[in-house]
């Protein structure tokens, strides 16, 4: 009895599926119409070159240096921050060589040269000398603990069997 209930169901759905959904034959596709247009080729008519002078003049600095120089140098010693730095830098056309020094936290001196050009493009070396001063040296405290702390040893306690 199940089996044919299931059956009975199964053709209704089929029977109201087919009644929904109609069944579309595929239509020959037809392109819309559109307006045709005629392609137009604008060709120019370069009869000759026009006849006149550039209306502006090239600009021209005239602080343009082609073969540029320069040389300087600053030395920086300050006892009362300790502040001590120095730089000296030059330049010959396109190559500029130069070095900085500083004096690192630790007391070491931190000193870098380079050198830059077109051809090798920046090139530095790095020299780091040794402190010139020791670090301070911290002694232990010279007080010593008033109370000795000892382990306490505690006896394990009797089962309770309560």
């Amino acid at each position: 009895m199940a089996y044919q209930f299931v059956v009975l169901s199964t053709l209704v759905a089929v029977a109201t599926a087919a009644a929904v959904v109609p069944a579309y034959a595929p239509a020959a596709y037809a392109a819309p119409a559109y307006p045709a247009y005629a392609a137009k080729v604008v060709a120019p008519a370069y009869a000759a070159a026009p006849a006149y002078a550039p209306a502006y003049a090239k600009a021209v600095d005239a602080d343009y240096d082609p073969n540029p120089s320069y040389s300087y140098s600053y030395d920086i010693k300050d006892a009362l921050t300790g502040d001590s730095k120095s730089q000296q830098e030059s330049r010959q056309g396109d190559a500029v060589q130069g070095s900085y020094s500083l004096v690192e936290p630790d007391g070491s001196v931190r000193t870098v040269e380079y050198t830059a050009d077109p051809h090798n493009g920046f090139n530095a070396v790095v020299h780091k000398t040794a402190p010139t001063y020791a670090a301070p040296a911290y002694a232990a405290p010279a007080y010593a603990p008033k109370v000795a702390y000892a382990p306490k040893v505690v006896a394990p306690a009797a089962p309770y069997y309560g």
